[in-house]
């Protein structure tokens, strides 16, 4: 069989396995893309898609960050493969990066991303549930694209959702376990000028009625205003 066979037959197995199996294509290929970004990625994580990786790229945060120097440090939670981690060290190139996951997998995932870009001495990857492991740890900006899919939305996934790891969609009946948790413990691993941000799906609503005396600021992404907040460390005092 010539090389060029072979690849028709490669591409034509890719196909019948996306159309039978209803696998993402990202675990059928290894590989997922964000902007111009490429990143090694299978089933041991969810396939990123993440509209903070559209404000990392677009804008670094701007004008909220108006001097990347001034990030000496940052964390990115529950970060799957180690993507948004990546970006930020793109982003903030004087910066330290943390990239938490409670998954092994994940830490794995990531690590191989992280070599992928060279980038080992700036960004480590940390096993931890949540902030449990970063005892003393503080950052300038602490980033979360944390599971939010609430219970109902769960129970109605499409079978391509079904192959990514569970622990990295549901997130409660409300969709908010994550982030509650992220509001609750952020702040002591924040500098006194730092930023949280987090997404959090379609769960604005939901958000805001349990956090009235929170003054979030929504930052605007290609899908409009409803999926991402902003938080001062001073906020959450």
């Amino acid at each position: 069989m010539t090389a060029s066979a072979n690849t028709r037959k490669a591409l034509l197995d890719i196909y019948r396995r996306r159309c039978e199996e209803r696998l993402p294509a990202a675990y059928l290929t290894n590989e997922a893309w964000l902007g111009e970004h490429r990143f090694y990625v299978d089933d041991r994580v969810i396939v990123p898609r993440s509209f903070i990786a559209e404000l990392l790229v677009n804008d670094g945060l701007q004008p909220w960050i108006e001097y990347p120097e001034l990030v000496n440090s940052a964390a990115d939670i529950c970060t799957g493969s180690g993507c948004l981690g990546v970006l930020l060290a793109d982003a903030y190139p004087d910066a330290e990066i943390d990239v938490i996951d409670i998954s092994a997998d994940a830490i794995d995932v990531s690590n191989i991303n992280i070599a992928n870009y060279g980038l080992q001495a700036r960004v480590h990857a940390i096993k931890s549930d949540m902030f449990s492991a970063l005892k003393g740890k503080q950052y300038d900006l602490i980033i979360s694209n944390p599971p939010y899919v609430n219970a109902e939305s769960v129970d109605r996934l499409p079978p391509e959702y079904l192959h990514e790891p569970e622990m990295a969609l549901g997130s409660g009946e409300d969709g908010l376990d994550f982030t509650h948790i992220i509001l609750r413990e952020a702040r002591q691993h924040l500098t006194d000028d730092g930023l949280l941000i987090v997404e959090i799906g379609h769960n604005r609503d939901e958000l805001e009625a349990a956090y009235p005396n929170l003054p979030f600021t929504w930052l605007e992404t290609s899908a409009g205003d409803q999926f991402v907040f902003m938080l001062q460390a001073a906020d959450l005092d």
